[in-house]
């Protein structure tokens, strides 16, 4: 008879609860435990969700098609030649059992430690009893992991001498403080989900806040608009995924937060991604969010836009623009629910209604294989095609009327009153940028306080155009002089001008740095002190 040295045991029962990530709790453990004397493999596995029931070999013995254990740590090593390490957990044949299944089942599903002081290997209840001979097991020890009286997961101890009481009542007081450690560090874990979810939201509802509250409800009387109007109140109710076809700058975004206002999730986040802005390494992460240690740099666990979308709705827009590596994952969360994080195990669930936009011709890309055909219908449950600025000529007038009224409020300036004259002339220009670029015009009729001078640009031909890129002419001042606040307000207005003409891009030939003839960090060192907040900007080409 022998025991096991337990000189590190006080050292692992005070970490332990020192430490607020499972895993590190989890990994403490095993480490610990497996660099005792004789003790040969250390296992834990926690109870979660059953991610893998149509592959798993137990699949017909398995009553609880919900939940099973899921090996999660590992340690140990073998004593013949080359000494290999049983660390892996990924490609492990026993990575999954189901609850009442051999040994580490029937712990689980009862509650009672189950211990062998002493195995010859030839026991039935050994998954691998070749295994356990060619290792010299002689010792069993398999704890469950119970936290108020919840049954978390189960601890396992193989040895290579025969176990002595005051081993086993040990063992047990450590599955005791291993129970409590990881409840702890899930709560922590929750915590600090919760709190980046917060984050992430707010930052979102500080960005959209000033866009909700100054375009209330879609303007316009034209056909087209009340088609709209009409598609939304039928689609929104519903949980329906929808794909809003449109040119640049017809208002897909606006379109996408009606139909989320509408839905019985208005009450949560509408979480907006521009797929064109996101590096293509990065996709994954940023979806789906990493753990740490994944990749260089990810120093800590992050969620994804997914996670932070939870319960509301995820607009993608530019969604044609996401690669087709990346599609089959999203295709995934679509008719699953369920995501991974990069680097990581565990299955997530999620509810999320997608909402996508592209003025990409889809079906096309599907021809060139850009674009996954199922994935495309997945999207494309409901249909709605935005109408450009020139098939709805007749909203031009309010639309530039409610622009002068939003824009001389927020830069607090007069707001000018356009003649009929300069109505027509707005109502006659085909408008290539649509709203969007009705809106920069006004904005600067608003800054300049000159209509006429402003509208001249749209009677300019596009060769007049590239002549005058080509050979710019002086500048224009005003009749007036500027004050300090006034030329701040002009300068900051031109930034953020730059900044939409190139998609948010700063460094890069189709930055705004480079519109702007400047560096891309003098560019960023102004943004930041004219108090331009640059968390959509992209600085990557």
């Amino acid at each position: 008879m022998a025991t096991l040295g337990f000189g590190n045991i006080r050292k692992l029962l005070l970490e332990m609860a020192q430490h607020h990530c499972v895993e590190e709790v989890l990994h403490l453990a095993v480490e610990t435990l497996a660099d005792m004397t004789n003790v040969a493999l250390v296992r834990i596995w926690l109870i979660e969700s059953g991610d893998r029931c149509v592959a798993c070999a137990h699949n017909a013995q398995c009553r609880d098609k919900g939940h099973c254990l899921h090996l999660k740590a590992s340690s140990g090593r073998s004593i013949l030649s080359g000494g290999k390490a049983w660390g892996e957990i990924k490609g492990s044949a026993f990575s999954r059992f189901p609850i009442g299944i051999r040994k580490v089942g029937q712990i689980a599903q009862t509650g009672r430690p189950l211990e062998i002081s002493e195995i010859n290997g030839n026991e039935q209840w050994l998954a691998d009893p070749a295994w356990a001979r060619r290792e010299t097991i002689k010792g069993f020890a398999g704890q469950p992991l119970i936290c108020r009286d919840e049954v978390l997961g189960v601890l396992s101890v193989f040895t290579r001498v025969v176990l002595e009481q005051d081993t086993l009542d040990m063992l047990r007081m450590v599955a005791d403080h291993l129970a409590y450690a990881i409840a702890n560090a899930r709560a922590f874990e929750l915590v600090d989900q919760l709190k980046q979810q917060v984050e992430l939201e707010n930052a979102y509802l500080r960005e959209e806040i000033n866009e909700v509250q100054a375009f209330k409800g879609i303007i316009g009387q034209t056909e087209g608009i009340e088609h709209i109007r009409k598609l939304i109140r039928m689609v929104g109710p519903t949980d329906a995924n929808v794909l809003i076809y449109g040119e640049s700058g017809t208002g897909k975004e606006m379109i996408a937060r009606e139909i989320h206002n509408c839905s019985g999730r208005h009450d949560r986040p509408m979480i907006k991604i521009n797929c064109s802005a996101i590096p293509r390494e990065l996709f994954e992460s940023e979806f789906f969010g990493h753990a740490r240690g994944a990749f260089t740099g990810a120093v800590k666990n992050r969620m994804g836009y997914f996670q932070a979308a939870d319960g509301g709705t995820l607009f993608l827009d530019e969604v044609g623009e996401i690669p087709v590596y990346l599609q089959s994952k999203l295709l995934r969360v679509l008719q699953e629910g369920e995501y991974q994080r990069v680097g990581e195990d565990a299955v997530r669930k999620v509810n999320v209604r997608i909402i996508a936009a592209t003025n990409r011709d889809l079906q096309a890309e599907i021809q060139t294989g850009q674009f996954r055909e199922d994935l495309y219908y997945r999207l494309q449950v409901f249909p709605v095609t935005v109408p450009s600025l020139r098939e709805r000529k007749k909203d031009i007038p309010l639309l530039a009327a409610h622009f002068i009224d939003l824009c001389s409020q927020k830069m607090n300036r007069p707001c000018p009153r356009l003649s009929e004259g300069q109505r027509q002339r707005l109502v006659a220009y085909d408008w290539p940028g649509n709203i969007r670029e009705l809106q920069n015009i006004v904005e600067r009729i608003v800054i300049t306080a000159q209509p006429d001078q402003v509208l001249l640009e749209l009677d300019r031909s596009p060769a007049a155009v590239r002549e005058e890129l080509a050979d710019p002419p002086a500048m224009i001042l005003p009749k007036r002089v500027l004050t300090e606040q006034e030329l701040r307000d002009l300068e900051k207005s031109n930034m953020q001008e730059a900044l939409r003409q190139m998609n948010w891009r700063i460094y890069g030939p189709r930055g705004a740095a480079k519109l702007l003839g400047i560096n891309p960090t003098t560019l960023i060192s102004r943004l930041k002190k004219l108090g331009i907040y640059v968390s959509r900007v992209q600085s990557q080409e």
